[in-house]
């Protein structure tokens, strides 16, 4: 049978069509997710990269929470003028300890990845409470509810940190039986500037 033969005969078998679009489809999801099953790399940590601490993890969680991922960005492509602009491209080791990612793609804020002790926690206080106060073009909303609300208000880190440990973060268990106390007198404001100011930084000895 002919190529032209065949496809006519697809387009006239509903079922024959069907599996001929999920073979094909299969085959692209294989080349994609089959190298990433084999490569080592992807699963190693970063020589500097360390799971995060409970404010930290609180951090990402309000992060997630307040849709930051909606404007910025955290993956550096390994492309001259972003590398320029943001620092050293992301790389895989950086994100072990990240579940879920939070890659991103859409810039209407700048990337946040190499953002760890680029600006002191005073200028992120400042920056949440009022962001046309330091960057007088921004278009960021503020979030001055995040310095009254307590960081440990949802009270549940430790199992958060104990659901981490299960997929093989190395939390010991006396890490998660002090968590509480280690949010105790922070604000969700100290908490998401924890998280900040750490974004990049394991990664330091390959930054150049």
């Amino acid at each position: 049978m002919s190529a032209v033969g065949l496809h006519k005969a697809l387009e006239r078998n509903i079922g024959l069509l069907i599996f001929g679009i999920l073979f094909v489809s299969s085959i692209g999801g294989l080349v994609q997710i089959l190298p990433s099953l084999f490569e080592e790399s992807l699963e190693t940590a970063s020589k500097n990269a360390r799971p995060y601490t409970p404010l930290q993890l609180v951090g990402r969680d309000i992060y997630i929470r307040e849709n930051c991922g909606a404007c910025h960005s955290q993956q550096i492509r390994p492309l001259m003028a972003e590398v320029k602009r943001y620092g050293p491209y992301s790389r895989a080791g950086e994100f072990v300890y990240d579940r879920p990612f939070l890659w991103g793609s859409k810039r209407t804020g700048p990337d946040l990845h190499r953002v760890g002790g680029k600006y002191s926690d005073e200028w992120h206080r400042v920056h949440f409470a009022n962001p046309r106060a330091v960057v007088p073009e921004s278009i960021m909303p503020a979030y001055p509810w995040l310095a009254e609300r307590a960081a440990n208000a949802d009270n549940d880190v430790r199992e958060r940190l104990r659901a981490l440990q299960s997929v093989g973060h190395p939390y010991d268990d006396e890490t998660i039986e002090r968590a509480d106390a280690a949010l105790d007198g922070q604000s969700e404001l100290d908490a998401l500037i924890a998280y900040i100011q750490v974004l990049g930084v394991t990664n330091a000895d390959e930054k150049s």
